[in-house]
């Protein structure tokens, strides 16, 4: 991995995942929160999805988004 001011670069995120993590989180932001285990299980109620992987990417990417917003926060 490479660090870019200080964050850890990651793998590119498709917009498929994107659109559809952003659609989950304005159905159901309040549910959400900067823990991957939990969003998990909260993806699991609000959506069925029948991939795990997909399930586990769009966790991570909502994951680091409310991480993001929290970090900008303070």
């Amino acid at each position: 991995m490479c660090l870019v001011n200080g964050d850890v670069m990651g793998r590119i995120k498709s917009t498929a995942v994107k659109v559809l993590a952003r659609e989950i989180v304005e159905e159901h932001g309040d549910m959400f929160k900067d823990n991957f285990d939990k969003n998990k299980i909260v993806i699991g109620k609000v959506r069925k999805i029948k991939s795990k992987k997909i399930r586990n990417v769009v966790a991570g990417y909502i994951t680091k988004e409310k991480t993001r917003e929290k970090r900008n926060a303070n």
